[in-house]
């Protein structure tokens, strides 16, 4: 069979006007209490621990992707999943921008070291969606580049599943309102401003242009066997809810956390065993 060489149509979503395209959120809620967001979080915990030993008692290999627009929430929902998680078994994948050899290999090669073994899960911080999203807004990629991203990603993402990976990406949406209020929180907080670099910041001049792109991205790479699924991130609270509350109903699996285990009794010291004095040691000061 003759390999396709024709260029993929643009999708119409990207020539529409801006001005009648649909807004990302669609549902304005008051934000979740504090109260109530800490007890179901702290419930949803508990399923995520019977997930993580169900995932490696039945040797499943779970990809979970993270997109989104910056500051939408991504990290944080990242840091509530991995909090209960063994992590030996669940990791988190933040790769910089590719260096010189990488960017000579082919496109989905650096990733591909980072998939998960049977009984495994890993979440991507952002992901190969980079070459047509920040690269192709930012003109880091070129059009054919881009182009072949749209042909090859859906076969990509479909040899995974065949291998027997679970592939499960999310989007994270964000008003413009909301965004440029948290950009400036990162500004403000000397320890979140390692969170902010040129290129979020290059974002609020090209809103527009990351819609479009993520207009088609979603165009060409939602499919059946890996759909995409949008949290609407405005409040941070019900956001991360709702994104774990969807993964586990993603899963049928079972409780299998081990019974309790009963603690050895300690054995005595012997007596002939002197322990060294404590000036022998160095120990941390005890300011507190």
């Amino acid at each position: 069979m003759e390999q396709e060489t024709h260029q993929p149509d643009m999708p119409e979503s990207v020539e529409t006007d801006v001005e009648e395209a649909e807004p990302e959120i669609t549902e304005v809620k008051k934000k979740l209490k504090k109260k109530v967001y800490e007890a179901e979080l702290k419930r949803l915990h508990t399923e995520l621990v019977k997930w993580q030993y169900w995932v490696k008692e039945e040797g499943k290999k779970v990809v979970i992707i993270f997109e989104g627009r910056d500051a939408a929430g991504k990290g944080g929902t990242i840091k509530r999943i991995m909090s209960p998680l063994n992590p030996r078994g669940a990791t988190v994948v933040a790769l910089p921008k590719p260096n010189e050899r990488e960017q000579t290999q082919w496109y989905f090669q650096r990733y591909v070291p980072y998939l998960p073994a049977a009984g495994e899960i890993v979440m991507f911080d952002r992901s190969w969606y980079n070459r047509v999203g920040v690269e192709k807004v930012m003109g880091f990629a070129t059009q054919d580049q881009v182009e072949e991203f749209y042909r090859s990603c859906p076969e990509f993402e479909r040899m995974l599943i065949r291998s027997g990976i679970r592939l499960i990406k999310y989007w994270f949406s964000v008003s413009e309102e909301e965004q440029e209020e948290r950009l400036q929180d990162r500004i403000n907080d000397p320890q979140r401003r390692w969170k902010l670099s040129p290129i979020d910041l290059q974002s609020r001049l090209k809103w527009v242009e990351y819609s479009m792109a993520k207009d088609a991205m979603m165009t060409y790479t939602d499919l059946p066997q890996a759909p995409w699924f949008t949290v609407e991130a405005d409040d941070k609270r019900r956001a991360r809810l709702n994104c774990i509350t969807h993964l586990l109903s993603q899963f049928a699996y079972e409780d299998m956390i081990p019974e309790p285990i009963e603690l050895p009794e300690r054995p005595e010291v012997p007596s002939d065993y002197v322990r060294p004095p404590r000036s022998n040691f160095r120990y941390v000061p005890q300011v507190w």
